[in-house]
């Protein structure tokens, strides 16, 4: 049977999940052809940081989409509260940036809904699509990729830009040959579990020694309950106990005492879910042809929670960049240099707060860094919250 014809477009994104989703949302909205391609179906759930700080909060606000967010079931958050060794302390959050609250949407309604808002912007969507390798040129220039579908029927799409947003263990990111440019260790784990039964006024923080523990209210009058240790803690911990769950509950008593007994009378409704050995690290951000975003560029302990907002951030830098390449005549390559160095610059100060904390230092020292944390994402969230807004003139014509 002969192959077939390749499909053509101007993008290819390869992940339909926070990064890639927004970064074809964003691309389509500028007017250029678009297609996102994923191995899962959506809604689908995936592991997931699960809250949105400040930050990603006012990028779906400047994206139009934080409306729907709330309207999905995703209850407005409106204060946090710290319990420290030294005692509870409790804030509201602020108006700032433009918003108000924060949000800890499900996975599986949070991307599904940028997903949609990309294909009403004029993406095309191919769920159910393993990528399984990258088309080059004769010079070696990625050209497009090759996958299938979920009947085994071959896939083929040229493309301008292959956009690698296939998460931690990327495919593209592995085909292209993208470098690790800097890693910082994997010495953190992340446990967390979905919980109905008491009611919770906001996203809750427990630090003590060697541990942060944690609530995130979402969907359906549940909670993520959730505990960052270091992975020798974990290991441990797994291995006493005989199990994930009893090894997660045995860490909640220990560390989070008040936490664990609150949730005594809840109801668990999902299994315990985490990574053990969580990387800090940088990949090559592009090449001839091809660029990475999200976790597949950059991923960090989940101990900050930024992820969602890292992964919108750079989908914002990476599709204003193909725009200058691919549009204004400023070449793609140089484009997507100018990407890497913004994405650099971005990150550094909050990764670097990251590796820190990630080290569990002392809970007085813990409590100082996550202070920093917050003024950083205030100044990120303003930050953003000041530049143009991709496509926004093409959506005021239309």
């Amino acid at each position: 049977m002969a192959a077939p014809r390749p499909e053509e477009h101007e993008i290819a994104v390869v992940g339909a999940r926070a990064a890639g989703a927004a970064t074809a949302l964003l691309a389509a909205r500028t007017g250029h052809d678009v297609v996102v391609v994923d191995r899962a179906l959506l809604p689908s759930d995936t592991m997931s940081t699960h809250a949105i700080a400040r930050s990603g909060v006012v990028q779906l606000h400047r994206w139009g989409l934080l409306d729907e967010v709330v309207a999905s079931g995703a209850p407005p958050i409106h204060q946090v509260t710290f319990t420290t060794p030294e005692g509870t302390m409790t804030r509201t959050v602020k108006d700032s940036a433009g918003v108000g609250f924060l949000v800890a949407p499900r996975r599986y309604v949070l991307d599904t809904i940028v997903a949609e808002a990309a294909a009403r912007a004029g993406a095309t969507l191919r769920l159910g699509v393993t990528v399984t390798d990258l088309r080059r040129d004769a010079t070696g220039r990625v050209t497009g990729l090759s996958g299938h579908d979920q009947d085994c029927r071959p896939v083929e799409i040229e493309a301008s830009v292959v956009v690698g947003a296939d998460g931690l263990g990327s495919r593209v990111g592995r085909r292209a040959g993208a470098a690790m440019v800097e890693d910082r260790g994997a010495n953190g784990a992340a446990w967390y579990a979905y919980h109905r039964g008491p009611a919770w006024d906001g996203i809750e923080f427990f630090v003590t020694e060697g541990a942060l523990a944690g609530v995130f209210p979402t969907h359906d009058d549940e909670a993520n309950i959730w505990i960052c240790i270091p992975a020798v803690s974990a290991r441990a911990a797994s291995r006493s106990a005989g199990s994930l769950e009893a090894g997660f509950d045995r860490l909640l008593a220990h560390h989070a005492p008040e936490l664990a007994e609150r949730l005594a009378g809840s109801e668990r409704t999902s299994p315990v879910r985490g990574m053990v050995g969580l990387p800090n690290q940088v990949r090559q951000a592009w090449g001839p042809g091809w660029a990475l975003v999200g976790d597949a560029l950059y991923h960090r302990d989940a101990i900050t929670g930024h992820g969602i907002s890292d992964a919108y951030r750079d989908a914002e830098l990476l599709a204003c960049a193909l725009d200058e390449g691919l549009r204004h005549g400023r070449g793609l390559d140089p484009a997507l240099d100018g990407y890497r160095r913004e994405a650099d610059a971005a990150r550094r100060e909050i990764f670097d707060i990251t590796c820190e904390l990630a080290d569990f230092p002392p809970p007085g020292e813990f409590v100082q860094l996550q202070r920093r944390l917050s003024a950083a994402i205030e100044i990120e969230a303003a930050a953003l919250a000041a530049r143009p807004i991709p496509g926004h003139d093409r959506l005021a014509v239309a």
